[in-house]
């Protein structure tokens, strides 16, 4: 299995009642298609209680890679062929950021035998925690977080499987915007039991008014989910 060195986290604002409209759309049209083109599409999810988002990554294993196959894709046949439905979905697509492992071990890992086949109906199994933190001193928070955080998700039944920093270099496909604030982003699974407000209690001291959570559930083709990597 492989770790990307940079990975788009995607949160995309839709309009209401069309989520699975947009799902069903992407999981069927856009997955092998940009994998084709040498992207790693790693997980699809919907966002608990937020009925307006759909969020997604995807992983390069270099920045010239990014750049070169992204054109590929958005100039091929699957996008051209299918852009206006998938944009009618859509409020706003900008809300991205390009990040690197927070260290080169603690990236998520891509493993396809967990993505169901192009027409599977099946939900499966799996509760994961994504967190932003907006922060001033990068090298600092990732200190305070092995110290203090981590420890704390991992108490409340928490397993860390992936943390993020910005990634600094340039934009290298400008039609696709991505944010520039310097963040932490970590992703943490839970048991789907898990009771959300007691987890969200344990990070209360840890965060600010910036602070982002999004509970997150894997779509039916996500490769990331609970048995996955």
């Amino acid at each position: 299995m492989t770790s990307y060195p940079f990975v788009e986290y995607r949160r995309y604002t839709l309009h209401l009642g069309r989520r699975d409209e947009l799902i069903t759309l992407f999981e069927r049209e856009f997955v092998e298609t940009q994998e084709a083109e040498g992207m790693t599409l790693l997980g699809q999810f919907r966002v608990l209680d937020r009925p307006e988002l759909f969020v997604w990554l995807r992983g390069f294993p270099d920045m010239a890679t990014r750049g070169d196959r992204l054109g590929a894709f958005y100039g091929g046949p699957a996008w051209k062929s299918n852009r206006d439905a998938a944009n009618a979905t859509m409020i706003d697509s900008d809300d991205v950021f390009l990040l690197r492992p927070a260290a080169p071990q603690f990236g998520f890992t891509h493993d396809v035998r967990g993505r169901a086949p192009i027409g599977s109906e099946t939900v499966p199994a799996g509760l994961f925690l994504a967190v932003t933190w907006f922060v001033a001193d990068t090298v600092a928070f990732v200190t305070s977080f092995e110290r203090s955080i981590a420890p704390a998700l991992r108490a409340a039944g928490g397993q860390l499987r992936a943390t993020y920093v910005r990634a600094h270099e340039e934009n290298n496909f400008p039609a696709l915007p991505v944010r520039e604030e310097n963040v932490f982003v970590c992703f943490v699974a839970f048991d789907p039991g898990a009771s959300r407000p007691a987890i969200e209690a344990v990070l209360a001291p840890h965060c600010d008014a910036r602070t982002e959570l999004l509970w997150l559930t894997p779509t039916e083709r996500s490769a990331l989910h609970l048995n996955g990597e």
